[in-house]
């Protein structure tokens, strides 16, 4: 007979899985961090949340987190192998060409930062103790890797000024981490007073753990994985990376470091082997949903009733967080190369407090050195802040553009577009696709005029006699300055949304008979440019699938007079169906604002345009 099974021993796995199923998909449609509905589901889910109610409603205990100390043991692996894949990702080759951003900025971003907070907080009296100013001021000087990094990647703005000032910090703030919380456990004040003696063996211990691990992991690590993956088993790859992970994780715990350190340093010494992306690909997926139980722990640990008692307090103490961490960022940007647009950015991504930040202080808490109760109002201040950073990146971007408009530009940045010329073509937005664009068109002798709001780019294309022109397509007055009523056509290549649509906007306000190619993201994103009023929006991810489909066909032998009748008709129908929320404009009346906007041109020019449009 089988033994009875213990169902609530399964509720908190299944409580957790059931909620990354319903997190993860719902925050990534509705493009926020899953990193905050974590927090959010540990929050309501936790003691502090639903957990108040059931001493009257018994059954909700099926439905919450009632075991915070397990989870929370399980969560620290979230932790180590967050800090595994970061030093997997941090070569010594990055981090000699980042130095001076990751040793000089981000060090000075998190010293200054620390030390006015603490010196804040330590004023007002909010902490007692010199010890707890400096763990508060370094705990709300981090900034969350986990959030700033996708934030950037998404808007594709980490190989900016901004994205790699950011990263670097971030860097800095991951390797001193581990530092911070060996510091937190040998102050712990649940341990006997610390002498200079115990002090000197727990130093001593550190540096023979250290230097067992890099001295172990040199000789063994490689030699390891080439026996590993000589087995060409993928089960077992997983169990050595998880081995490798586990085993210098203990070592560290063993030696009085933190289990996160060295994950971290064999993180290191396994970047510069070639498994780095094979172990990198193999850890992600334990990587994830760790970090999901880490965030929904703390989240746990977050006491909402708090910020309901004192909601100005809380959002104050946010605010002036950002707010001092933001000036200190734009008062040390400038002798690392940041203008003023960059450094603003960068300040209102590293402003807010990050995950990190809720490891030490609830280390602090754990080890008596931050009153329980400032050490819960600062665990949501700090959660709110990360709340923001999506919002406050969007700000950021929009900050920074109109400040970088009124930096001096190059003077070949600053030549106006001229206005005179008809029957062009304006191309908006210079990158690959837009340069691409624009070669097509001179092979077919079309003149265009294309606008692009990268200083840099636009005085290099103009050095070699492009017409590239500095603007922002998305105000009307600069189109009309450059002369969109007499363009044949306007191409839109940027490559963000928010940046296409305004330009269609702004050019349909301007002129509302010029035809608009639009650049779409995938078929939701054509739909909502027909509405918006272009005349053909190409989705990238449907055009990659007709390439792909055309070469298959080709190399397998179909005769190509037929792939490209069939890849056209293709194209023809998914037009057609993306355009069925805006009805297809008359063909007529396209020929015939063609002809009128290049009847003023030349007239070897008028009948050579016009034929291919008809055509």
């Amino acid at each position: 007979m089988a033994a009875a099974i213990d169902l609530q021993s399964y509720q908190e796995p299944i409580l957790f899985l059931a909620t990354a199923g319903i997190v993860v998909p719902l925050f990534h449609r509705l493009r926020i961090s899953p990193v905050l509905g974590f927090l959010a589901a540990g929050a309501l889910l936790g003691p502090y949340g639903l957990g108040r109610l059931m001493p009257s409603y018994p059954w909700i205990n099926w439905i919450t987190f009632t075991n915070p100390e397990g989870t929370s043991r399980l969560a620290e692996f979230g932790v180590v192998f967050l800090l595994f894949t970061i030093g997997i990702e941090l070569s010594w080759q990055r981090l000699r060409t980042l130095r001076r951003l990751v040793f000089g900025f981000g060090s000075l971003q998190v010293l200054l930062g620390a030390a006015i907070l603490g010196l804040v907080f330590y004023a007002f009296r909010t902490v007692e103790t010199i010890t707890a100013a400096t763990i508060v001021g370094l705990a709300l000087a981090l900034s969350s890797t986990a959030i700033v990094i996708p934030v950037l990647a998404e808007r594709k703005r980490l190989n900016t000024a901004p994205g790699r000032a950011s990263f670097s910090a971030l860097l800095f703030q991951d390797l001193l981490v581990a530092p911070i919380l060996f510091a937190i456990a040998v102050l712990d004040t649940s341990r006997p007073e610390v002498t200079p003696s115990s002090f000197a063996i727990l130093v001593l211990q550190a540096v023979v753990a250290l230097v067992l691990i890099i001295g172990l992991g040199r000789l063994i690590l490689r030699p390891f994985f080439q026996l590993v993956s000589a087995t060409k088993s993928p089960e077992l790859f997983m169990a050595a990376c998880l081995l490798v992970v586990l085993v210098t994780s203990l070592i560290a715990a063993v030696s009085g470091l933190s289990m996160a350190l060295g994950a971290f340093i064999a993180g290191i010494l396994l970047s510069e082997t070639e498994y780095r992306r094979a172990i990198d690909v193999t850890i992600q997926p334990f990587k994830g949903l760790l970090l999901g139980v880490f965030f929904v722990s703390v989240g746990m640990s977050l006491d909402l009733f708090r910020f309901l008692e004192a909601p100005l307090l809380i959002l104050s103490l946010a605010a002036t967080v950002i707010a001092i961490k933001g000036i200190s960022i734009v008062a040390i940007g400038r002798p690392y190369g940041l203008n003023t647009a960059e450094a603003a950015e960068t300040a209102l991504l590293l402003g807010p407090g990050g995950e990190f930040g809720l490891v030490i202080l609830g280390a602090a808490m754990m080890a008596g050195l931050v009153p329980a109760g400032i050490g819960q109002h600062l665990l949501l201040v700090t959660t709110l802040t990360m709340v923001a950073i999506p919002l406050l990146a969007r700000l950021g971007q929009r900050l920074g553009r109109k400040l970088e408009v009124r930096q001096p530009l190059d003077p070949l940045a600053a030549v106006a577009p001229p206005t005179d010329e008809v029957g062009r073509v304006i191309i908006a937005g210079y990158g690959r696709v837009g340069q691409l664009v624009a070669e097509m068109l001179e092979r077919h002798k079309v003149p265009y005029l294309a606008i692009d709001l990268d200083p840099a780019r636009v005085a290099s294309e103009r050095k070699a006699g492009k017409p590239v022109f500095y603007g922002d397509g998305t105000y009307p007055e600069f189109l009309r300055a450059c002369g969109i009523d007499r363009a044949l056509a306007l191409v839109i290549t940027l490559d963000t949304l928010s940046s296409i649509e305004g330009v269609v906007s702004a050019a349909r306000q301007e002129c509302t008979d010029i035809t608009i190619v639009a650049r779409a993201r995938d078929a939701r994103h054509a739909t909502q440019l027909y509405e918006l009023g272009v005349d053909d929006a190409v989705p990238e991810t449907i055009e990659a699938s007709l390439q792909l489909t055309e070469a298959v066909l080709s190399d397998i032998g179909v005769p190509m007079g037929l792939v490209i009748a069939s890849i056209h008709e293709r194209r023809d129908e998914f037009r057609e169906i993306l355009r069925r929320k805006n009805p297809k404009r008359d063909p007529d009346r396209v020929v015939f604002q063609a002809r009128r906007r290049v009847g003023k041109a030349a007239p070897s020019a008028v009948t050579e345009q016009t034929t291919e449009v008809e055509t």
